[in-house]
């Protein structure tokens, strides 16, 4: 049985084959491949495009989505084993995800971090909670990594180019100011997935302290090691942006600071020009700009460049209803060729 939890845990190939499955999906957008199929989507966080399009996905391929949000209209859930359960959980893991595998064929998790403490989040003890203990395929709609948000993106940047080979295009991953800390999820999925893609990848952040988390570091040199592309940091705006083909924003905290982030805030309160504008854009090779969205305009994107024909956050959060019912069609055994139409 196959969990899609990271894309790093897929080989090349089999990326490759959902993106071109998804790309099918979206020239013709009804199927089967989810025939007599369901899956339960576990929302432990809010969602707008994530429930939307895993839910339309699943009926456009004939399948039937149950959505669960568990403090809500479902029990409370523990996940540590040996906990005397005399607390808010009414469950353990090991009862709900063996029971919801007994009723659906696949179960979906969003689960962000508590951002207490990152030693603990990025266990992704509630994602692994669900992989270990049920029965039937698990995905990763979103919590220390966003792995269909990875597909999304490059499925964009794919058909914004023209070709399914970007090796050699020089990718800007930019750090931006927010208000407030934000998970690191995206940004780790965009070093992961931009370095499996052979890009040249350039991590610009503020400070050393913005760097990511040494895990997706470490996939990202192992990326470029087989993929041919290369990684480096850059604290410097004008340089990192020169001559980028893509330039990629997200927000983030810094890991130093996880958890007390009040100390983190006045030195995150020094970089709001990191912003992406039209003067940051110029610098490119013409590149193209996205992001995962939600964005809060005019903080960290302005209108200018949001509103541009450079702009394709609206395509690459389209794509995430193609991607992800070509991912739920692969972990129904119906992935890839069979799964729909030419």
């Amino acid at each position: 049985m196959k969990h899609f939890l990271n894309t790093q845990d897929w080989s090349r190939a089999e990326l490759d084959a959902v993106l071109t499955q998804a790309a099918r999906f979206k020239r013709s957008p009804a199927g089967d491949a989810l025939r007599g199929k369901s899956i339960a989507l576990v929302f432990f966080n809010p969602s707008l495009r994530t429930r939307t399009s895993f839910e339309l996905g699943a009926f456009q391929l004939g399948g039937h989505a149950v959505v669960l949000q568990p403090g809500k209209d479902a029990w409370p859930i523990e996940f540590d084993l040996g906990t005397v359960m005399d607390g808010e959980a009414e469950e353990h893991i090991a009862e709900v995800a063996r029971v919801l595998g007994r009723y659906a064929d696949m179960i979906g998790v969003r689960a962000f971090p508590k951002f207490v403490d990152w030693s603990l989040d990025r266990q992704d003890r509630v994602l692994q909670g669900f992989a270990k203990h049920s029965p039937v395929p698990v995905i990763n709609m979103e919590t220390i990594t966003h792995p269909c948000q990875e597909l999304a993106h490059a499925m964009a940047l794919q058909e914004r180019f023209g070709t399914t080979d970007l090796r050699g295009r020089k990718y800007v991953l930019t750090w931006t100011y927010h208000p407030k800390a934000l998970n690191t999820a995206v940004a780790n999925s965009a070093l992961t997935i931009a370095t499996r893609m052979g890009m040249d990848v350039t991590l610009l952040c503020p400070t050393p302290e913005y760097v990511l988390d040494e895990r997706y570091m470490g996939w990202a040199a192992q990326n470029v090691a087989e993929s041919g592309g290369s990684l480096q940091v850059s604290h410097d705006i004008d340089s990192a942006y020169a001559g980028a083909d893509v330039v990629y924003a997200k927000s983030w905290g810094a890991l130093p600071y996880f958890g007390n982030w009040e100390a983190e805030k006045p030195i995150r309160d020094q970089y709001r020009h990191f912003i992406v504008d039209e003067a940051k854009m110029a610098l490119t090779n013409d590149g193209v700009f996205s992001h995962c969205l939600p964005l809060r305009r005019n903080v960290k994107a302005t209108d200018a460049v949001m509103d541009s024909p450079a702009c394709i956050a609206i395509d690459e959060a389209e794509n995430r209803l193609h991607v992800q019912k070509a991912v739920m069609a692969a972990l129904a055994g119906r992935g890839t060729r069979d799964a729909g139409p030419e």
